[in-house]
C-alpha cells in the first residue's frame, strides 16, 4: 500500500464523513470516533442503550466509564449539559416532516435555540438533501415483539446517507424524496410519530427522521421515564367539545398519553401533548386540530426557517 495514507484506506463514505468533520467547528477526534461507531453499528449501539441487546450488561458499564473520561463538549452554559443535550429528537407533524425530505436546495441553518431547545446538536445543515436512505429501525430491531414494518428510518443528506448505505447494504436502500413522503404518510396512517433527530456525534446536526411508536422507540421510552430527549413540535392539540362524541379513538391513538375521555368528552393534557398531530387525523368527527403554542418553542418548518433566514440576511 505504498504511497497511501491510512486515510486512503477508509471507504469513500467514511472519508467524506471525516472531511466534513474537519470542517465542523469544535468537532473533536473523539466526536468523530463516536459518530463512526454510532453510524457503523447502530443496532448494537441502540440495543445497548435500551438494554435489549444480549451484550448490554457487558458494554453499558464500559460506556459509562468512557463517558466520564470524555465528557461532552461544553457549551456556554456547561451546567446545562445532559445526555438529552447530545442526542435528541424534535417532534414534527406530517406536513413538516414532508418538507424535510423534499428540500430542493442545500441549506445551513444555525442558532436554532428556539426550535431545538438543547445546548448541543441543533443545526440543520443539508448537503445533497435529495440523497435519502431508508434504514431498518434499530429500535424496532432490538425489541422482542416489534412493530412492523422495519424500514422506516430516513437518513437525509450527506455525508450520512452514503455512510449508512455503504455500511448497511442489506438493511438499507436508496429512495427518492417521493418514496420518503410515501413512507412518512404510511407511518402517519399507522399512528406513528415523526421525530427529526439530532446528535452531537453526527456533526452536531440533523441527520434523520425516525417514525416512532411508544412500544419500540428508545427515545420515547426515555422521555416517558424522565429524560427530556424529545422536544415538542411547537403545537398542541385543541378540541372542540361540541363536536366530540367521546368515542375514545384519539386517546387510544395518542403515543404520548396526552388524551383521555371523561363523562363522554375527550380532554387534552396540554402539558403532555407534543403536538404530533396523530390524534387530529384519527378523529372521525374532525373535533381536533393543532394550534401553535409559543410556550412549546418554535416549529421545525424548514421552508419558513429558510425564508426567515433569507429575510434576515
Amino acid at each position: 500500500m505504498k504511497g497511501k495514507s491510512w486515510f486512503n484506506l477508509l471507504g469513500p463514505s467514511t472519508r467524506a464523513f471525516a472531511r466534513e468533520a474537519r470542517r465542523t467547528p469544535g468537532y473533536s477526534l473523539f466526536d468523530w470516533l463516536h459518530g463512526y461507531v454510532y453510524g457503523r453499528w447502530p443496532y448494537l449501539y441502540i440495543g445497548i442503550g435500551t438494554g435489549e441487546h444480549p451484550l448490554a450488561r457487558i458494554f453499558r458499564p464500559l460506556v459509562r466509564q468512557l463517558a466520564r473520561l470524555f465528557p461532552p463538549r461544553p457549551p456556554d452554559d456547561a451546567d446545562r449539559v445532559t445526555f438529552a443535550d447530545t442526542y435528541h429528537g424534535k417532534v414534527v407533524p406530517l406536513e413538516a416532516a414532508k418538507q424535510l425530505v423534499t428540500v430542493e436546495e442545500e441549506i445551513s441553518l444555525t442558532n436554532l435555540e428556539q426550535v431545538i431547545p438543547y445546548a448541543l446538536a441543533r443545526d440543520i445543515v443539508l448537503q445533497n438533501p435529495d440523497h435519502i436512505v431508508v434504514l431498518e429501525c434499530p429500535c424496532r430491531a432490538s425489541r422482542s415483539n416489534p412493530c412492523q414494518p422495519f424500514d422506516v428510518c430516513l437518513v437525509v443528506g450527506e455525508p450520512f446517507a452514503s455512510f449508512v448505505a455503504e455500511h448497511h447494504p442489506h438493511r438499507s436502500r436508496w429512495i427518492t424524496p417521493e418514496e420518503a413522503v410515501e413512507i412518512l404518510c404510511a407511518e402517519h396512517e399507522r399512528g406513528h410519530v415523526h421525530h427529526a433527530f439530532f446528535k452531537d456525534a453526527m456533526l452536531g446536526r440533523f441527520y434523520a427522521i425516525c417514525n416512532c411508536c411508544a412500544c419500540c422507540c428508545g427515545a420515547m421510552h426515555a422521555w416517558r421515564h424522565g429524560t427530556p430527549m424529545l422536544a415538542s413540535s411547537g403545537y398542541v392539540s385543541h378540541m372542540a367539545a361540541d363536536l366530540c362524541v367521546g368515542c375514545g379513538i384519539c386517546a387510544d391513538s395518542c403515543q404520548f398519553g396526552a388524551l383521555s375521555v371523561s363523562d363522554g368528552i375527550a380532554a387534552v393534557d396540554t402539558i403532555t401533548c407534543m403536538g404530533c398531530g396523530v390524534c387530529v387525523s384519527k378523529c372521525p368527527e374532525g373535533a381536533l386540530w393543532l394550534v401553535r403554542d409559543p410556550t412549546k418553542g418554535d416549529a421545525l418548518e424548514i421552508r419558513a426557517l429558510i425564508a426567515s433566514a433569507g429575510s434576515a440576511a
